[in-house]
């Protein structure tokens, strides 16, 4: 395949001075349209099954939905594990196979069908995992569930969920029938909309044998071909690893095209796409956080140079499972310090620059990216701003929840992006953000009715001071009169945090203080909507962009 050098992605402009452009100048041609804008943003997913039911659960799912012009996928583990459907950090369960004294199979639906029911009722789309090991069909099920706590060793979430079946016969009939089950809850159109995949990093913790690559092939031979068995036209895909296994997936490409399959003793398994992980390392070093971009860049960058080199798979599907700053969403930042970026704009900052690179790594690949899955959500009945990596806290959103209501209103096709611009994803993969330079950029979009431009105003280093002064031109706008939007995410916009911080930051919050931080917690305009004349196709506005600033400028007309 035919793959466009990095350095080339865009038309940006390396800088090598030692201090901020004054201004930065960005410009936006309506005219120089790319490809459709694909919303990869617009994926979800948890460790915590049992969440998604409760309370703020419930209000947060409603949220995601709304923000969205298109249907939300979500994501959740441990969907097939045995229990009561107790809630507990990194853990679920659904109970949905049992056995009687006889060794028969015992189907139980109900908790199952209340995570689904939810993600169905509000027209969101399950991303449905085939994970993780009933405790009757292990090969080692004792002990079975784990009682991991943050700040001890992660190795001990690996109890007897993380083991392949002893039985293939009766964990591929679980299978068959649990889709079946579907297909008659949800109807066939709606299942068929949906993504079956099976279980999780198997290269790593998620998978205990010793060959991993070949017990997951012979698992996925089963299960792909059972789900198809059940609905030929479902989607099924892996192997959802982790972002350094690039090897992995190439022998699983290879596996699903060329070799035995375990379960129909024919050539090659059924892939309907592609999934792999990509995380930043984050570390804590001279008493504040240093984020790793790199790092999650350059795991997407090795998965998509993999995919890419198989030409028959050409447009294939890709979902980036977990797409995130790092690895551990329930590591809050009082045992991991390193996680202190996740409950104020830093999180915000990170999310719109790694998303809008993703991007230029799929254009530059020519791959078919569909789906970054932001990996965190809520956690139910846990201290506020504990520093989990999560959307939400006790119902109030995080500023980081507001980057996804700004992508939300971003429409149409994606437009190109010029000016003097110090970074681009290939000069993030060889060195991050650390220069004297921030990340001052934008991704841009345009539909029939508005021009929208994302802007950010990024460091690795979590540092506030420092505001970057934008010229932001746009050009060939198709319009003489138009209304200008400015929605704004910095310390005291969108920013339900820096306002609890003030209250004396609450343990538990009054009626009237929830109020407040609920309203907080929402995208906020940073100044009234502005009737604007075009002149000659042309608009040029200032914006001050404080550091781990993100704005959206949307240009809306008839």
């Amino acid at each position: 395949m035919n793959i466009k050098p990095l350095l080339v992605l865009c038309c940006f402009t390396t800088i090598t001075a030692f201090s901020q452009p004054q201004p930065v100048s960005i410009t936006i041609d309506a005219n120089q349209q790319k490809a459709a804008l694909k919303p990869i943003w617009a994926w979800f997913g948890y460790d915590e099954p049992n969440y998604t039911y409760m309370k703020d659960g419930r209000k947060l799912l409603s949220e995601l939905a709304a923000l969205s012009p298109v249907p939300v996928y979500v994501r959740a583990h441990n969907l097939m594990n045995t229990g009561d459907g107790s809630a507990a950090l990194k853990w679920g369960s659904t109970n949905m196979y049992t056995e009687d004294a006889n060794g028969n199979p015992i189907y139980n639906w109900t908790i199952v069908d209340s995570i689904f029911d939810t993600y169905i009722t509000r027209k969101m789309k399950p991303l449905a995992q085939i994970g993780f090991m009933p405790e009757a069909l292990s090969t080692n099920p004792t002990p079975y569930r784990h009682y991991w706590q943050p700040g001890r060793n992660y190795k001990e979430i690996c109890t007897g969920w993380a083991y392949p079946p002893k039985d293939y016969n009766k964990w591929s009939e679980l299978i068959y029938q649990w889709v079946t089950h579907c297909i008659q809850r949800y109807g066939k159109k709606e299942v068929e909309s949906w993504y079956w995949e099976l279980w999780n990093e198997a290269d790593g913790y998620y998978l205990m044998v010793d060959d991993k690559f070949k017990v997951y092939c012979k698992m996925y031979d089963y299960a792909s071909a059972t789900v198809k068995k059940a609905l030929p036209t479902a989607r099924v895909g892996g192997p959802h690893v982790t972002g350094g296994a690039g090897e992995f997936m190439r022998k699983f490409i290879n596996h699903c095209l060329n070799e035995k399959n375990e379960a129909t003793g024919q050539t090659g398994a059924p892939f309907d796409f592609l999934a792999f992980h990509a995380k930043g390392s984050p570390v804590f070093t001279n008493g504040r956080v240093r984020m790793g971009m790199d790092h999650q860049l350059k795991d997407v960058n090795r998965h998509l140079k993999v995919v890419s080199s198989f030409p028959q798979i050409k447009n294939i599907p890709i979902i980036i499972g977990e797409s995130d700053p790092e690895g551990c969403a329930a590591c809050g930042m009082k045992t991991d310090p390193q996680n202190a970026y996740r409950n104020g704009t830093m999180y915000s900052s990170y999310t719109a620059a790694s998303i809008a690179r993703i991007m230029d790594l799929d254009e530059a690949y020519g791959t078919n990216i569909i789906g970054a899955v932001n990996w965190s959500f809520e956690f139910e009945n846990q201290p506020w701003f504990y520093g989990f990596r999560e959307l939400a806290t006790n119902g109030i959103d995080k500023p980081v929840l507001n980057v996804f209501r700004m992508l939300g209103m971003m429409t149409g096709n994606r437009l190109a992006v010029s000016g003097n611009l110090a970074y681009n994803a290939q000069n993030i993969i060889d060195s991050g953000v650390r220069g004297p330079l921030t990340d001052v950029n934008a991704l841009a979009s345009r539909d029939k009715k508005s021009i929208a431009v994302m802007l950010w105003n990024y460091h690795d280093d979590d540092i506030r001071e420092g505001e970057a002064e934008v010229e932001l031109q746009l050009t060939n706008i198709p319009t003489r009169k138009a209304t200008l939007y400015h929605y704004r995410i910095d310390q005291e916009h969108s920013n339900a945090y820096e306002v609890w911080k003030k209250m004396g930051s609450p343990e538990a919050p009054t009626a009237e203080q929830y109020a407040t931080l609920e309203k907080a917690g929402q995208l906020q305009l940073l100044s009234s909507p502005e009737k604007v004349t075009i002149q000659n196709g042309k608009l040029t506005t200032k914006v001050r962009l404080p550091r781990q600033a993100v704005s959206l400028i949307r240009l809306v007309y008839e």
